[in-house]
């Protein structure tokens, strides 16, 4: 398989473009985010390249699947991959920032994903665009939730990921913007390594949040029965 080409069970994407290559933590909230009976528009903020999007559009009916990208080449990747998936009809990725959008943009979604930037200044490198996708100055989560808030429908989820080590902070954020966690998954390699992710999801409401745990391989390539569950529908080899 071509590196620059990642096949999926139902569709392909190419990434040679994009700064940020296809990941576990991508394709994670792709297959674990919420998809309600009623969902009908879902937006994916920092889309990179559509694999998410694209995920939500094979599980989903929802006839309006948004993605927003401010890298040039990577939104220029994500339109390419969704003209060349089976959903095109369905999936549009914007080229603007999350805070012009917001600005902009009348309508709501009734869910909304994001795997944002999350490395800090510490980790920089030289590779500008890059640094775009992955840092945090380039979406702060403040900007992200307070853009959140208002996009997302009165009965709508937010599902994000993000390093477990920032998960308490990010839940006292965003109640800050009246959104509150409904669920809880965090994420570790395998049984003996730390948790490295959180897969959470808010909404409106402030009501239990359930919680659990995933973990990724027994061993090396070799996968946990939750971990094949989850991705099945996805991966060529599960």
């Amino acid at each position: 398989m071509s590196q620059s080409i990642f096949k999926f069970k139902k569709f392909s994407v190419c990434q040679d473009k994009a700064a940020m290559k296809i990941g576990t933590d991508g394709v994670l909230l792709g297959a674990w985010a919420t998809i309600q009976p009623e969902t009908n528009s879902v937006l994916d903020i920092g889309a990179g390249t559509g694999v998410i999007a694209l995920m939500l559009a094979q599980r989903s009916q929802a006839e309006i699947i948004d993605a927003l990208e401010i890298d040039e080449d990577a939104h220029e990747q994500a339109t390419n991959n969704f003209e060349n998936s089976p959903w095109g009809d369905r999936l549009f990725c914007y080229h603007a920032s999350l805070l012009e959008f917001a600005d902009e943009i009348d309508e709501s979604y009734d869910l909304i994903v994001s795997n944002p930037p999350f490395f800090n200044d510490d980790y920089k490198g030289s590779n500008s665009q890059r640094n775009l996708a992955r840092f945090t100055d380039a979406l702060p989560f403040s900007h992200l939730l307070d853009s959140v808030a208002k996009l997302l429908s009165e009965n709508g989820l937010f599902s994000v990921i993000i390093p477990f080590t920032e998960e308490q902070n990010f839940i006292e954020l965003a109640h800050q913007y009246g959104l509150f966690p409904s669920r809880i998954t965090r994420v570790r390699g395998t049984s003996n390594s730390v948790t490295k992710r959180s897969l959470l999801e808010f909404s409106f409401s402030n009501t239990h949040t359930a919680q659990s745990s995933l973990t990724i391989e027994h061993s090396r390539h070799n996968y946990t029965e939750d971990y094949i569950k989850l991705t099945k529908n996805f991966y060529l080899n599960m």
